[in-house]
């Protein structure tokens, strides 16, 4: 009964998913209808597992498996990266021509390697809990569950996997492995010996209780080796599955969360701790041999060949443990690890990569985005704004720092100011940093010369300042369990606080539009309210988001909102009285977000940055052209007339529309014109040439909106013919 009901629970929860959020309160339902919004592109995320088969490293970033060739440890090269799976890969097992992926919320995929520049996804199994682990053995995949246990799948047809049997170990399965007929899964509260010999009926035979936090295991011979969390690395004799004993420890620095073993050595991922070497050659009297850190923290190792490959926060490493007592690193794979906010323009995306510091990234095609320079800086870059040729970062405990990035791909570090508190937030007004400062409040910085910052004024705040937003001579400061500060700084020397609205949540994020702010107001989701008098601000409006509202970006009557595990959501807000939601797209940990053009950028703490399109659209919807003489003997005047429409095919006013004309002699004339309140642009031509005369509307633009060329009802191009 436990088992129908839990099933239960999880249909019913895609069922509301599916159909979104149910609208409350002051919620009002309507317009277009919840649609996934369409994925452009995606880079980086976090590196949390790793796998070795042959000369391939088979690694987990954020939603992809990528496959890097390591035939050279010290030169790793990517071959082949699988499109974005719907969830993060956590752990990747390989077996012949197959990688299979646990990917968190969305189960077992099945991936076919076969050829590492073009894996591919060819089937599929969800799993009713968290996958976290995998292991194969022969044609069973063994799904580890987290909170439903080990769950085991049959993977003889690799394009169709189905569940076969499972067994609901009764702690939190994060990792397993297989042997001799027996699965052995880390769970949470200590070591489970499941049997697994009739894998349609796996029953548990033993267990050896946990001394902190069971995270990974690996098994050799007749000992598994526990990777136990702070109390390190535990070795397991199990040559009696039915009674397992510890035999011996060794302690280790950090947070030993996978393992590996290959000889007499048992290698621990220990996260801050780096990786380890521990000699097990005695089980009963393991200790340390060597040790290498890692420059984030070390997730899970995989060791082939004399090397250990370790999956760390922003890549993998590659570790040269020929001499056990003195592993070194040899080579790397860097990805943008974990971006907790992003800034867009001119082409480029500046992303506030956490402890991977500041990177930039090429999104001139946001199908394709590229990592083009790196900056670190000496915190923890956690928000970023742009303005000129700067870029201004939030640097946690180091303040703020300005780069110049007049050369995006070659940024430079123009100026620091160490602000009393943690960095958390910055928007920049003429001359001045506006920075949410954590428990230090508001600070106001002179940045009019980067290399010589100081502190003008600032505004204590009686929360957590986290984001900030300016517009009109007032910053607004999201304070946490404080809410919405609304502060006055038309003198930025003397600031001061000119109202608040306390709202029921704790505010993360805020953004500003008109005589309203939006705010991410946590786990009470999207608050909208009225600034129109700064002094008394109110709410009139709400959407109770699925998730954590943490990010909020305004475009064109939409609230885009980073929802945490909720993901992104848009938010319909040209009445702000009554909010509702018309797209959304499933991510983990979506944390900030910005539009730039008809693009969506979200900086996902775990997923990378993810690009998508935004729910609106314009199209051409009908022209019409004429000619005639000009007054001018032999000039001729020519008139092309054109209504541009949008998703819900309404007429589309202000839009810019661009194109070229094209005379009898080929020469070209590009020409724009911005529609008016009836969606209508004219584009004039006076001429002397007689024969064919082509227009043809090249591009549109709208804050929010895309040009989809193939939503037109008339062609993009028109002729006229002109005679005497």
């Amino acid at each position: 009964m436990k088992r129908m009901t839990a099933w239960l629970s999880v249909c019913v929860a895609l069922v509301l998913l599916v159909a979104g959020p149910v609208p409350a309160g002051g919620q009002a339902a309507g317009g277009r209808a919840d649609a996934e919004l369409p994925f452009v592109g995606q880079l980086g995320g976090a590196v949390v597992t790793v796998a070795v088969q042959g000369s391939y490293a088979y690694v987990g970033e954020g939603p992809r498996l990528t496959i890097v060739d390591v035939s050279d440890p010290a030169g790793p090269a990517v071959v082949g990266k699988t499109p974005p799976m719907p969830s993060l890969v956590e752990g990747v097992a390989v077996a012949g021509a197959y990688a299979y992926v646990a990917d968190h919320s969305a189960g077992l995929r099945v991936v076919d390697v076969s050829d590492p520049a073009n894996p591919f996804e060819v089937g599929f199994c969800d799993t009713p809990g968290t996958a976290y682990g995998v292991a194969v053995a022969g044609a069973y995949a063994y799904i580890a569950d987290e909170y439903d246990g080990l769950r085991v799948m049959d993977v003889s047809d690799p394009a169709a996997p189905f569940e076969v049997g499972f067994y609901d170990t009764p702690g939190e399965a994060h990792q397993v492995a297989v042997a001799g007929g027996y699965a052995y899964v880390a769970d949470a509260d200590g070591l489970r010996v499941v049997d697994v010999s009739n894998p349609a009926a796996p029953f548990e035979v033993g267990f050896n209780a946990s001394s902190w936090f069971t995270r990974g295991v690996a098994v050799a011979g007749a000992y598994a080796y526990v990777a136990d969390s702070r109390a390190g690395l535990r070795v397991v004799d199990v040559s009696d599955p039915a009674a397992p004993f510890e035999v011996g420890f060794c302690d280790t620095p950090g947070q030993a969360t996978g393992v590996a073993v290959a000889g007499s050595y048992a290698y621990v991922a220990d996260l801050y701790g780096g990786l380890r070497v521990v000699d097990v050659s005695d089980p009963a009297n393991p200790f340390e041999v060597g040790f290498c850190n890692t420059p984030w923290e070390a997730h899970q190792v995989a060791v082939a060949g004399g090397y250990a490959y370790v999956a760390v926060a922003d890549g993998m490493r590659a570790v040269d443990v020929s001499d056990p007592a003195a592993p070194f690193a040899v080579g790397s794979y860097d990805t943008p690890g974990s971006p907790i906010d992003v800034a867009v323009a001119g082409g480029y995306a500046y992303v506030a990569d956490g402890y991977s510091g500041l990177r930039v990234v090429s999104v001139s095609d946001p199908a394709q985005p590229v990592a083009v320079a790196h900056l670190d800086t000496s915190s923890k870059a956690v928000g970023v704004a742009l303005a000129g040729a700067y870029a201004y970062v939030a640097d946690n405990f180091g303040g703020l720092l300005v780069m110049d990035v007049s050369n995006p791909e070659a940024p430079v570090a123009a100026g620091s100011y160490a602000t009393p508190g943690p960095a958390r937030a910055v928007a920049v007004s003429a001359s001045y940093a506006y920075v949410a400062d954590g428990i230090a409040g508001l600070r106001v910085v002179d940045v009019s010369d980067p290399a010589a910052m100081f502190e003008v004024g600032y505004c204590d705040m009686p929360g957590d300042a986290v984001d900030v937003a300016v517009a009109g001579g007032y910053a607004y400061v999201a304070d946490r369990e404080a809410g919405l500060r609304v502060v006055d700084v038309s003198n930025p020397e003397a600031p001061f606080e000119a109202g608040f609205f306390d709202t029921p949540g704790a505010a993360y994020g805020v953004a500003v539009a008109g005589a309203y702010a939006y705010v991410a107001d946590g786990d009470a989701g999207l608050r909208v309210v009225d600034v129109s008098n700064p002094a008394a601000p109110f709410e009139v409006g709400y959407y109770d988001t699925p998730g954590d509202a943490e990010g909020v970006d305004v475009v064109g009557g939409t609230a885009y909102v980073a929802d945490l595990y909720g993901g992104l959501r848009a938010v319909d807000v040209s009445d702000p009285a009554a909010p509702f939601e018309v797209g959304f797209y499933d991510m983990e940990y979506a944390h900030k977000v910005t539009v730039a053009s008809e693009y969506v950028y979200v900086a996902d703490m775990a997923g990378g940055l993810v690009i998508l399109q935004t729910p609106y659209s314009l199209h051409l919807f009908r022209w019409k052209q004429n000619w005639a003489p000009a007054a001018r003997p032999g000039y001729y005047k020519l008139v092309t007339l054109w209504v541009v429409h949008d998703q819900d095919h309404l007429v589309a006013p202000y839009v810019t529309v661009s194109g070229e004309w094209t005379l009898p002699d080929g020469s070209v004339l590009p020409k724009s014109a911005v529609s008016n309140i009836k969606g209508q642009v004219k584009f004039k031509l006076k001429g002397s040439q007689v024969g064919t005369y082509q227009f043809c509307v090249t591009d549109m633009a709208k804050a929010g909106y895309g040009y989809d060329p193939g939503s037109n009802h008339v062609p993009a191009c028109t002729s006229i013919e002109v005679g005497p």
